[in-house]
């Protein structure tokens, strides 16, 4: 196969993003909802979702429901997420919902909650899937299914778009093929938004972070609140000093089934504090990226 990648980026001389204010550092919070459109018997799919979960050891037969599962993913939505959601107006920070269309389909509250705060959205996919596993005619319908869904749940249409953990090779074909989407944050290889040409079209792409993410909860990288609030402070430190003369980006992916517990979240709350010291960062939506980009950096030769 032809060698489609691309290893070398901007090199040695990154452009100034030119961040508002001068800032030295975008920094955009991301929580993840996906509780409700994960593998499940319940619509088909022939067992129960456990990613990015508490894990329970005793395994499950084949083909039965795993309920203990199934409630740890009911935590996200029935609380978490609302806890998420108090911590984050109280200290009026901006964040960006990756939001699984039937996810927000089941839970009316807060897809009710997002129209009356306008919260920046991406999609998530119609159901949080494996999209490398779908067929292209399978992708293409969910891609569909997916902004319609948004559309009538939300009152908006997404311009951004992520799938679980990467895409497959027709994704961003098909995500221009169904328009309307200004950007994707299918890949995690830059601190900078670039564009791509796509069937002939320029398309633009804003990296995401699997590294600054809580899902170490649930792979057992972090075990305490002192451990995420230590982990981001120091990628927050390191990226705000470089921004002297090279400003970033730093993307911070959130779970509600994982941070959303007391213990956990104690570690969000004191970084968001510690965030809030510093006039120089701009706290922004991933749309407020993508705009921004588009005006400043417009593709000119893909």
């Amino acid at each position: 196969m032809h060698l489609t990648r691309d290893l070398i980026g901007y090199g040695r001389c990154p452009p100034d993003p030119k961040w508002p204010g001068g800032a030295r550092l975008a920094l955009n919070f991301v929580v993840n909802f996906e509780e409700g459109s994960e593998y499940s018997i319940g619509d088909g799919d022939g067992r129960t979702d456990t990613g990015l979960t508490e894990r329970v050891s005793a395994a499950v037969p084949a083909g039965q429901r795993d309920l203990a599962a199934e409630s740890m993913f009911e935590y996200g939505s029935r609380v978490g997420f609302w806890r998420l959601h108090r911590i984050f107006r109280e200290r009026q920070v901006p964040f960006t919902l990756f939001a699984c269309a039937l996810a927000l389909e089941r839970n009316p509250q807060v897809a009710q909650a997002i129209r009356e705060d306008g919260l920046d959205f991406v999609s998530h996919g119609w159901r949080w899937v494996l999209h490398s596993n779908l067929t292209e005619a399978e992708e293409r319908e969910h891609i569909r299914k997916a902004v319609a869904s948004l559309e009538k749940t939300l009152g908006r249409r997404p311009l951004g778009w992520y799938c679980r953990y990467g895409p497959s090779e027709n994704t961003r074909r098909l995500l221009v093929e169904e328009g309307g989407f200004l950007y994707d944050s299918d890949t995690y290889n830059d601190e900078l938004p670039y564009w791509v040409e796509v069937s002939d079209k320029p398309h633009l792409v804003i990296p995401y972070s699997l590294t600054n993410n809580d899902s170490k909860f649930g792979t057992g990288g972090f075990a305490k609140a002192s451990d995420f609030f230590d982990f981001m402070k120091d990628a927050f430190d390191l990226l705000r000093d470089e921004g002297t003369t090279a400003p970033k980006m730093m993307s911070v992916g959130l779970h509600a089934r994982l941070i959303g517990h007391p213990a956990r979240a104690a570690g969000l709350i004191r970084f968001l504090d510690y965030v809030g010291k510093f006039d120089d960062v701009w706290l922004c939506g991933r749309d407020d990226i993508a705009r921004h980009w588009a005006e400043h950096f417009p593709p000119t030769v893909v």
